[in-house]
């Protein structure tokens, strides 16, 4: 999609794939794409060669379903969708004794992600929990970081940085982190119960952007405005060239 490569796939094949790779004590990373990182990634060309070696990329957000559905026909029924490929993934973690590490967030709101993932699934096993500082980090603290989430033996590290950091973050650790790397966005806060989740209504229709934005339109204003508008441009723009190549 736009140069991006994203996985046309559902649930269970996303949920599958991650636990046979941690089973099998892969390295790979997964990205949740919702709109803004598809435009985000796409656009530059540095992001957007990394990201297209990662092992999968979901259709985080309806409309970019709706677009891989209109482009290539992938009769996709629904999203994958980075909070609740989280929680599914870390039922079968538990159903299946894999370990997880929780990487993103500040300490208030990954103390309360702990506490709820624990009392969500009392016999999963969390190895290890970071809050980074916000700043980028120096190449010794990559390593150092990457030293403690293999020293604490996870099979699965869920990384909530938002995008693109936590995608350039996953890509800078792809040969130090010998477990499976998943970038879910903003799950981290949603799970904590720190920021609240759209209706079910507005996230089947398309329209969390809209409910995100309500909550927190000075941060996300011109974020929204900018890659919601070059995403339909370049939608419509795929779809006029399709039928063009067609005629």
């Amino acid at each position: 999609m736009f140069g991006l490569l994203v996985s046309a796939v559902d649930y269970d094949q996303a949920v599958g794939c991650i636990l046979q790779a941690a089973k099998n004590h892969e390295a790979a990373i997964v990205s949740c794409h919702a709109v803004h990182a598809v435009v985000t990634l796409s656009s530059d060309s540095e992001l957007r060669e990394q990201a297209n070696r990662f092992a999968m990329i979901t259709p985080d957000g309806q409309p970019v379903r709706w677009a891989l559905n209109s482009l290539y026909r992938t009769d996709l029924h629904d999203r994958v969708y980075g909070p609740e490929l989280m929680w599914r993934v870390l039922r079968e973690c538990e159903a299946n004794e894999v370990s997880v590490y929780l990487y993103g967030g500040s300490e208030r709101t990954l103390a309360k992600l702990h506490t709820n993932v624990q009392d969500a699934f009392p016999q999963l096993k969390i190895a290890g929990c970071k809050s980074p500082p916000y700043r980028e980090l120096t190449k010794d603290e990559l390593i150092n970081i990457a030293d403690e989430i293999n020293g604490s033996g996870a099979e699965i590290v869920f990384i909530g940085l938002g995008c693109p950091k936590q995608d350039k973050f996953a890509a800078s650790q792809a040969t130090r982190i010998r477990g499976i790397q998943i970038c879910v966005g903003a799950a981290f806060d949603f799970h904590a119960k720190v920021k609240p989740t759209a209706p079910a209504w507005m996230q089947r229709y398309g329209l969390e952007w809209a409910f995100r934005l309500a909550c927190e339109p000075r941060r996300l204003f011109n974020r929204y405005l900018t890659t919601n508008s070059i995403f339909v441009y370049r939608f419509v723009q795929a779809i006029f060239g399709k039928a063009w190549n067609q005629s």
